[in-house]
């Protein structure tokens, strides 16, 4: 068992990043887990290359609608079982839950709705966080451990983005969206990578329309989080600014599984 290593990375296209060198740092990085956010494809769109990486299970869910959504887990464990779902109707249809289950954890790979294009998305991005939530304490009040990662679309604290007061009526910081983080952390997840590193200036999102990243004006919407219960294992908690490719970059965790 021993020490795992799992990345997170919301990857803007995974067919796009497959020709930025995407291979090259995967295998290098050779990670236990890698979960992808925002796949945009479909199965019929994949080589078997990507579909099925050399040395992992693969897992994959899809959008109903082409070029959107979707999020993917490669894994070297194979696990006891895999879900794409909360349980919660008319949620799911946008392929952004993948939910697999190992001898030491559960893993949550999801990618949060983003709710800036009006009111009716910011509400159902409210909606999928509380369905979310709710199933996620439904496992942890039978003793469960979890890891919850993904894209949650949302900057929790002043610190976590560059021009919080420019932003405190976008969505992606709004207070409501806020109040909601600040619930879900007194339920018991703690935020992996600030229990290492309280500096500023650490964000996992750039706008690219406006040469942000050179800058590093961003945002830290990309998290990895863990139950109360499963922090004794955890030994790290990072954040891979220097990979390109998407307008994300990479993030992770070190877990002692032992």
């Amino acid at each position: 068992m021993g020490e795992k290593r799992l990345l997170c990375w919301n990857v803007n296209g995974v067919r796009a990043i497959r020709g930025k060198g995407f291979f090259d740092w995967f295998y290098k990085e050779s990670p236990d887990i890698l979960c992808l956010q925002e796949t945009k494809a479909q199965p019929d769109q994949l080589d078997a290359d990507l579909k099925e990486p050399q040395g992992y299970h693969t897992y994959w869910a899809y959008p109903e609608r082409k070029g959107y959504s979707g999020v993917a887990v490669f894994t070297k464990e194979e696990p006891l079982g895999v879900r794409y779902d909360f349980g919660a109707d008319n949620l799911e249809v946008e392929g952004r839950v993948i939910i697999a289950e190992y001898s030491a954890f559960i893993l949550f790979n999801i990618y949060f709705p983003n709710g800036k294009m009006g009111p009716e998305r910011l509400k159902y991005k409210m909606d999928f966080y509380n369905e979310f939530l709710k199933y996620a304490d439904s496992l942890k009040a039978k003793g469960k451990k979890l890891v919850i990662c993904g894209d949650v679309n949302t900057a929790h604290k002043e610190i976590d983005l560059a021009r919080p007061k420019e932003n405190s009526k976008v969505s992606g910081f709004l207070p409501e969206e806020r109040d909601w983080l600040d619930k879900f952390v007194s339920h018991g997840y703690i935020d992996t990578f600030r229990r290492f590193n309280k500096e500023p200036n650490q964000y996992s999102y750039w706008d690219m329309k406006s040469g942000a990243r050179q800058r590093n004006v961003g945002w830290r919407i990309d998290y990895f989080f863990v139950s109360e219960n499963l922090l004794p294992s955890l030994t790290g908690a990072f954040i891979m600014p220097g990979v390109m490719g998407s307008d994300h970059c990479p993030i992770g965790i070190t877990i002692n599984t032992d």
